[in-house]
């Protein structure tokens, strides 16, 4: 060596210029190993996709690393290694982050148009991958990188459409009702890493459920009031003395004013609230079976979907009276219970003053109907809280 070692290791210094020349060499190739002593078998990793919408972080590093170790040392003991890099689009969470640059623009997607906004989306893309790969290559990674795909590509876009298909020929997938989480803003649905968990500390609610005949009620206990208007049913333990009677007749759902029969089911727990339950299909997986009542109602479709629903029912309704205060009696009882949601997609009732008067905090769609439907008063000595 004709210069000094450097004080400090300087990895820009050096590993940029080796990895160019590993490179130019395409020592990367799965046909680098022809000729090397060895059986030739073939030896793939297909690389997790790192998403588009930001830099790497530890994890990737750290998972990265792993990979080249094992195709490295595959390479060397003479099998055709291929590791197979590529980017995924992340659709949702790409959307969000370019929808808050154009927001910064003081625009919406809407204002943009949606040929517009594709290809912002596509210019971050092009931005945001190169940049990705340019980190995996500072990592070391020994990649095939004549192969690089992004998920959005022509190609594997056509791809997952025909394993879909062939897919479904086969009877390995159908479509059905499944609960999933919506999000009311990108009218979309968000994967369980995607949504947002929160725990609070609730609260439960009685409901009168007036019998369809006007001979007296069930007090529903429920800590999601919000879910009434999808309720099918109200269901009591077969046990349950205090029910038994009731079981096979018909309630009036409150606001909607849709019958609903009373059904019997082992899962109820005569212990909790009231020993009723409200049944709602499409909010609950244990409901969203083949259970007695249980055909779901879909009241999450867009921004304020449920108002379709209830507005037939509903508009026909007078303002609340005495009559209707009597009749549909809702209160919050204090009780120590906490549950866990999502953050940002579900509305609440609450209470606007103590056990006096209740109203749905909703998103501006549809903001009228519901006020109206979901105005109800009652007293702190209503039956419903006996």
């Amino acid at each position: 060596m004709t210069e000094p070692l450097a004080p400090q290791y300087n990895p820009t210094a050096i590993e940029s210029a080796l990895y160019a020349w590993w490179e130019e060499r395409g020592l990367f190739s799965p046909d680098v190993t022809a000729g090397v002593p060895g059986d030739g078998r073939p030896y793939v990793i297909m690389m997790p996709p790192p998403n588009v919408t930001a830099a790497l972080h530890m994890g990737h590093g750290l998972n990265n690393t792993v990979q080249d170790v094992l195709v490295r040392f595959e390479r060397m003991r003479g099998r055709r290694a291929l590791w197979l890099p590529g980017t995924d689009h992340a659709g949702i969470a790409t959307q969000n982050v370019v929808e808050r640059i154009v927001a910064t623009e003081g625009r919406t997607r809407f204002d943009l148009g949606r040929e517009a906004f594709v290809d912002r989306v596509w210019a971050y893309v092009r931005e945001t991958g190169a940049a990705i790969l340019t980190q995996l290559r500072a990592l070391g990674c020994s990649a095939d990188w004549s192969r690089t795909y992004f998920t959005l590509d022509e190609g594997l876009s056509r791809a997952v459409r025909e394993a879909f298909v062939r897919l479904y020929d086969e009877g390995l997938v159908y479509r059905g009702h499944y609960i999933i989480n919506w999000c009311p803003r990108c009218l979309t649905a968000l994967s369980n890493e995607e949504a947002e968990k929160e725990e609070v500390d609730g609260q439960i609610w009685h409901l009168r459920y007036p019998a369809a005949d006007g001979n007296g009620h069930v007090t529903v206990a429920t800590t999601r009031p919000e879910t009434m208007l999808g309720d099918t049913a109200v269901a009591v333990h077969p046990g349950d003395e205090r029910y038994r009677a009731l079981i096979g007749r018909q309630l009036r759902l409150p606001v909607v004013d849709r019958l609903v029969p009373v059904v019997a089911d082992e899962a109820v727990d005569p212990a909790f609230g009231t020993g009723a339950v409200k049944v709602t299909p499409a909010h609950d997986p244990a409901e969203l079976v083949e259970r007695p009542a249980c055909e779901p109602l879909d009241l999450a479709r867009g921004l304020g979907g449920a108002v379709a629903h209830a507005s037939e029912s509903t508009e026909a309704l007078p303002p609340a009276s005495s009559t209707s205060r009597r009749r549909y009696a809702v209160t919050a009882s204090r009780f120590p219970f906490t549950r866990s949601g999502g953050t940002g997609s579900t509305s609440a009732w609450e209470p606007s003053a103590a056990n006096v008067s209740c109203e749905m905090r909703i998103p501006p769609t549809g903001a009228a109907v519901w006020r109206r439907a979901a105005r109800f008063t009652t007293s702190p000595t209503t039956p419903c809280l006996r």
